[in-house]
């Protein structure tokens, strides 16, 4: 492992409370693991009965919207910079759902609940289908063992 300031390779350190860390004696600093970050959005109908899911990438299975969030991004803005992008619109209220890690591209993805004032979508070239569906039937047509379906699961266990 290298220091991403530096460049120059790390050696291990112990560290109170934390035991071995990374540590670069040229920057005199410890060097904590960095991750990914995104962001997936259930996103939800006027009425709150319906939940727009997505096939992107010539996947057959619906998905979340979700996107990455850039850099000096806080989590809110990702949502609605990746909604105004993938799907023309912007929620009228979002709300923190879930957050887990997922490990097969290092990344943390935070979930929120988005609201739309209205039904109508503008998909951009990255979506290559959607559908509104009846919330009672949205984790049949998730992929089994996905966020996607934890974060839903999570959102309908609490309403």
């Amino acid at each position: 492992m290298f220091c991403i300031n530096c460049g120059n390779k790390l050696d291990l350190k112990f560290l109170e409370f934390e035991g071995m860390i990374p540590y670069c004696n040229y920057c005199n600093d410890y060097v904590f693991h960095k991750y990914n970050c995104a962001v997936s959005m259930i996103v939800l109908d006027p009425t709150c009965k319906k939940m727009l899911l997505v096939k992107q990438y010539g996947t057959n299975k619906y998905r979340l919207v979700a996107g990455y969030v850039d850099h000096k991004e806080n989590l809110e803005h990702a949502v609605y910079r990746e909604l105004g992008e993938e799907i023309g619109r912007y929620p009228n209220n979002i709300e923190f759902n879930k957050s887990e890690y997922f490990p097969k591209s290092d990344t943390l993805i935070a979930n929120f609940i988005c609201k739309l004032t209205s039904m109508d979508v503008f998909p951009n070239h990255e979506i290559d289908e959607y559908a509104w569906v009846d919330i009672e039937d949205s984790l049949e047509c998730l992929k089994n063992a996905s966020l996607a379906k934890l974060f839903v699961k999570n959102y309908l266990d609490r309403k």
